[in-house]
């Protein structure tokens, strides 16, 4: 649904993903040409959020996706019920029908009621297997409710978009498919009636809910592209505030580290998978020009890119700045929110981890002194860690690790 409607309003859309995914974000860029921004109310506060959404909101339409179901994520504080409620945005169900017709109503008003200030506003069903079937929908939730919009239906058996180890394959996205996906999604969708309802109330503040950017007369070079795309894009644009020139390199086309680059920051994403690996291992003028980079100045790296910065990754080999390997396994190593031992909580999925007990920089850890691993690791100006957080509000906190 979000795909279909960031695609029919592409001209006038910006996405926005609710918590810390990225492979979401990025999917909804490729989707609409316009960047996702992510709203995280466990790694940041209430007004720092509302000051990114508003911030962000310079289109003539938002389309926020949820996480998970709408509730999950309360016990961090940010489920998609908690940030549609800070924000005043109406909220629209996406319900699977399935098998189901009297019961969607029960489960609405359990969805409703299940706690005070929610934004649910409209609901549209999914996996209908007919018109008839709508329509049994339909009575009995017109019956039962008369504060609820039903948008309509989405018929089961639709062609879907694949996905990988981490989330959606972000090659899977050919504009004739992303057009006819679109098109099937919205073909029993009142559009009129989603666009009537669509407001938000979101109370404004302009006192800057951050520390004060420092200004940093420096260079910084972003390795960022398919295989290091895991960005989001409010870091970037603070990176862009805060250093006096930003430069992004595309390790794939083979671009080297600028001469003049002072820090480079590797962004994570996928080099440990075998398609990945292919598109990197000839890229031989980037390896070289960062490896020389990295003998006197500094490398920060977050997730694959703290694996580039070891030595291998199963059999294929990285760059060797860091004496660590990493092994590829079948489940996630970490999923979800963590905390840090400087104070920072953010974000961490991969499927890697590190060959041996090898201390390192900080732990993560999602409760204190239960099963805490190291998961950052230095060695003179070269930091990488698994950790992902927003830089606006814990620059002071990480910037140690760009020698600042």
């Amino acid at each position: 649904m979000t795909t279909a409607l960031l695609y029919h309003y592409r001209e006038s859309v910006r996405p926005f993903k609710i918590g810390p995914d990225f492979i979401d974000p990025l999917f909804h860029k490729k989707v609409c040409d316009t960047p996702s921004v992510n709203l995280d109310t466990c790694i940041m506060n209430k007004n720092q959020v509302k000051w990114i959404f508003n911030k962000y909101s310079n289109k003539n339409i938002s389309i926020l996706e949820g996480v998970m179901g709408f509730y999950d994520g309360m016990d961090k504080g940010s489920s998609a019920y908690d940030v549609s409620k800070l924000l005043n945005i109406p909220t629209v169900l996406i319900l699977d029908a399935s098998g189901s017709y009297i019961t969607l109503s029960a489960i609405i008003k359990g969805l409703k009621e299940y706690r005070e200030g929610n934004t649910v506003k409209a609901v549209v069903f999914n996996h209908v297997s007919s018109q008839m079937h709508f329509e049994l929908i339909k009575k009995q939730v017109e019956k039962d409710f008369d504060d609820i919009v039903i948008l309509g239906w989405i018929k089961s058996k639709l062609d879907s978009l694949d996905s990988i180890h981490l989330g959606l394959d972000l090659e899977d996205n050919d504009k004739e498919k992303l057009e006819e996906i679109s098109e099937e999604v919205l073909t029993n969708i009142d559009l009129k009636k989603l666009e009537k309802i669509a407001s938000s109330n979101c109370e404004t503040n302009d006192i800057y809910p951050f520390e004060k950017i420092e200004k940093y007369n420096k260079h910084l070079a972003v390795v960022n592209d398919d295989n290091f795309a895991f960005l989001y894009h409010d870091n970037l644009e603070f990176l862009k505030e805060s250093f006096s020139k930003v430069t992004i390199v595309n390790s794939i086309k083979d671009e080297t580290i600028p001469n003049d680059c002072d820090i480079v920051f590797i962004c994570g994403g996928y080099i440990e998978t075998q398609k990945a690996y292919e598109k990197f291992k000839d890229s031989k003028n980037f390896k070289n020009s960062l490896i020389n980079h990295a003998k006197t100045k500094v490398v920060y790296g977050e997730c694959a890119g703290l694996i580039l910065l070891g030595r291998k990754v199963d059999d294929k080999e990285m760059l060797g700045l860091l004496p660590l390997d990493f092994e590829l396994t079948n489940r996630p190593n970490r999923l979800g929110y963590y905390d840090n031992d400087l104070g920072i909580t953010g974000h961490a999925f991969h499927y890697t981890k590190v060959i041996g007990d090898i201390k390192g920089e900080y732990t993560l850890y999602k409760h204190k002194n239960e099963y805490e691993v190291y998961a950052a690791f230095k060695k003179e100006k070269i930091f990488g860690t698994y950790l992902h957080t927003m830089f606006r509000n814990n620059f002071s906190k990480i910037k140690i690790y760009f020698n600042l």
